[in-house]
């Protein structure tokens, strides 16, 4: 197994770092990309940052209305199965 590439950087005085340009391509991290900062053993881990905020099923549950008698699972089973078959009809 390949030892994995090191980059050198330098903090600038506003406490800004810059990521070389092949480690952004390979990550897809564009300008304007949200990274979480975390210490670790050693250094430093980067990651991108979660598009929402972490929640619970009990957060969120019923919070939508709804109008008219709730779907059986045998009808939410079959509308997740029909919109699988709809996203890989084309595969």
């Amino acid at each position: 197994m390949a030892a994995p590439e090191k980059f050198t950087t330098t903090v600038s005085t506003k406490g800004q770092i810059i990521l070389p340009t092949g480690l952004r391509q390979r990550r897809e991290w564009s300008a304007g990309t949200k990274l979480t900062v975390e210490e670790a053993d050693g250094g430093v881990l980067l990651k991108p940052a979660p598009a929402f905020a972490e929640t619970r099923p009990e957060d969120v549950f019923g919070v939508l209305p709804h109008k008219g008698r709730p779907k059986t699972i045998a009808e939410m089973d079959a509308g997740v199965l029909a919109e699988a078959k709809r996203r890989h009809a084309g595969d």
